[in-house]
């Protein structure tokens, strides 16, 4: 005869729901924090879930392969594929409308020639830089430690040093994580100066001459603003604070990291130029340079003629897009703060070209960079290389869970819970990195053959195409201002003349 529960059993456990049912009602009547409970209890506890896994929802079950943000499906899968070793093909065609306001697609030729056996890079280094760096196509954009777990800075970094391409340290400075597996690094430093910082939070030249002589370190960058929160500084909170992150940027715990807003080491753009100067100088003649999220042509134009009266540049400058991505930002500044990479990208080059610098100095591009067409596009809009965050966080395993800023990632990449972090093996996320950076700059060099290319100097802007109506495309060449070299100094065209007069070595405001 089969087991039945008793009746009494039964019985027994509806009561103690019911009594639990009936607590929570009486505990929603009597609170005064959520009305939705008050009118509507237990119920309302109903609302508050679905708010709560409404992302996952729409993720999973609502979006369309091609709608999804920040990241589409169609986006992520091919990341994850290429992550994998996999070739990431589709098959019945394109689920975009080709024909949509806004859309672009790259001009392929009758005569496409042949893929170089290797894929080109950039030598980045000015007339002032001792020790040059040959710079991939795409690499790893600024994470920090404490931002990302342990193992996911040990994993991208062991990839760098597969694939040899380079690893940015993020502002929160060099961690014995990056150090671990001897891939390229540029070490970034921030407003904070963490890992270079005295006690009362100055730079310090002495620390960052120590840890930049390190051979594994290649370039030094200072960071003036990132895209996702321009204006404002870093922000790691206090979740995600551990003793050995406190030990590591000499902060202490308990309370949210938020670096300044902006920099001591200088408050003009003269005096930019000149700590770059000491920067290059301090790692012992190492390319230096600075990341920025154009927010005035003005102030590029100001810090363009900082170089010239100075008589140095940066040997690089990383352009920020506001559609990049971050761990933690108030959702004001992510949304409605910063230029986007397109315009911030081709502000920066034109106003270099403009003012007969461009030969000097090696633009990258930060900001939603997951494809192949993504770099040739940023590389027609005037960048030489490309970095990469949010796409390599998900060659780790990330699932775009919009949870970094909680310390609870699911996949363990952004958080310093042991018990998530040990889900990121080393030896396989170094490799699937090592992956998806090998045939995504692979794509590029192959879409650049298509369209009758070897070398990135050959691009140019007729070669990218927008629809600017269902009828009716247009090239980069015919929709945007490109300046000639030393354009600025000679005559500046109407549309520069007024910010080219504004503009001041000598201050960040306009003239």
């Amino acid at each position: 005869m089969p087991n039945k529960k008793s009746p009494h059993l039964v019985q027994s456990a509806l009561g103690a729901a019911a009594a639990a049912l009936g607590g929570v009602a009486v505990h929603d009547l009597k609170q005064q924090k959520h009305p939705v409970l008050r009118n509507y209890p237990v119920l309302g506890h109903m609302r508050y879930l679905l708010t709560d896994i409404g992302p996952e929802l729409r993720q999973y079950f609502i979006e369309r392969d091609w709608d999804g943000r920040p990241f589409n499906r169609d986006q992520r899968n091919a990341i994850y594929e290429r992550a994998k070793g996999i070739q990431s093909e589709t098959a019945f065609g394109t689920v975009q409308d080709v024909r949509e306001p806004g859309h672009e697609y790259l001009v392929h030729s009758v005569a496409p020639v042949a893929q170089p056996d290797e894929p080109p890079r950039t030598l980045i280094g000015g007339k002032d830089c001792a020790k040059p760096y040959s710079m991939s196509l795409l690499n790893v954009s600024a994470m920090s430690f404490g931002s990302l777990s342990r193992n996911a800075i040990r994993s991208l970094n062991k990839g760098a040093e597969l694939g040899g391409f380079a690893h940015d340290t993020g502002e929160g400075g060099l961690s014995p994580y990056h150090m671990e597996n001897n891939g390229d690094l540029i070490w970034e430093l921030g407003t904070g100066y963490f890992c270079a910082r005295t006690p009362d939070g100055d730079f310090d030249p002495a620390q960052f001459r120590e840890k930049a002589a390190d051979d594994q370190v290649k370039m030094v960058e200072l960071k003036l603003s990132q895209g996702a929160k321009p204006g404002i500084g870093g922000v790691l909170p206090a979740d995600k604070i551990t003793e050995e992150v406190s030990q590591i940027r000499g902060v202490p715990r308990g309370q949210d990291c938020i670096s300044p807003a902006r920099h001591r080491v200088f408050s003009t753009p003269t005096e930019l130029i000149e700590f770059i100067a000491q920067m290059r100088e301090l790692s012992g003649g190492k390319p230096a340079g600075f990341k920025l999220c154009v927010g005035s042509r003005r102030e590029v134009l100001a810090i363009c003629k900082a170089m010239r009266e100075v008589g140095t540049t940066p040997d690089f400058i990383v352009v920020d897009g506001s559609e990049g991505g971050t761990g933690a930002a108030p959702i004001d500044f992510e949304d409605h703060v910063g230029m986007p990479l397109t315009d911030g990208l081709m502000t920066v080059h034109n106003a270099l070209v403009g003012t007969g610098l461009r030969d000097q100095v090696k633009l990258g591009a930060s900001g939603k960079v997951a494809g192949g067409a993504d770099i040739v596009m940023r590389m027609i809009q005037g960048a030489d290389f490309t970095n990469a965050a949010r796409a390599m966080m998900m060659a780790l395993g990330c699932i775009q869970a919009q949870r970094c800023h909680t310390g609870k990632c699911p996949s363990g990449v952004a958080t310093q819970d042991p018990r998530r972090t040990r889900a990121v093996v080393v030896e396989e996320k170094s490799r699937a990195v090592y992956n998806f950076q090998k045939a995504t700059v692979q794509q590029a060099v192959r879409l650049m053959a298509s369209m009758g290319v070897s070398d990135p100097a050959e691009l140019n802007p007729a070669m990218l195409r927008r629809n600017v109506s269902p009828t009716e495309a247009r090239s980069y060449a015919e929709l945007y201002e490109w300046l000639a070299p030393g354009q600025l100094l000679d005559d500046a065209p109407q549309g520069w003349a007024e910010d080219w007069q504004a503009a001041s070595a000598d201050t960040f405001r306009p003239v």
